[in-house]
């Protein structure tokens, strides 16, 4: 699976994968960190309304950390591969992705 802290020590496969070097690619992730943590509304659904479940509960992300979020869109950014294709790197379904694709616009 690729991940941040796997690929940043290859600084040819993370520019070829990103677009960006290592440096630009730190410098762009507070700003998506900020930009990603106001997304959401804590104890309220995307929709605003009220949680059902405690934090935690539900499905487990594969993509924890916010570099491996970022990466994971920066990817698909530059690649654009067909869904099965990142599904496979990133170890997401089909269904997962088109969730992602929703939520990120894109």
């Amino acid at each position: 699976m690729l991940s941040y802290e796997n690929l940043k020590e290859k600084t040819k496969e993370f520019l070829a994968a990103t677009g960006l070097t290592v440096k630009e690619f730190e410098l762009v992730l507070p700003i998506f960190c900020l930009k990603y943590a106001g997304l959401f509304e804590a104890g309220k659904t995307r929709k605003g309304k009220p949680r059902q479940r405690q934090a935690g509960g539900g499905v487990k992300e594969r993509l924890g950390s916010d570099e491996d979020k970022l990466l994971f869109i920066l990817v698909y950014q530059k690649t654009y591969p067909i869904q099965t294709m990142h599904g496979l790197q990133f170890w997401y379904s089909h269904t997962r992705q088109l969730i992602i694709r929703k939520r990120w616009g894109i």
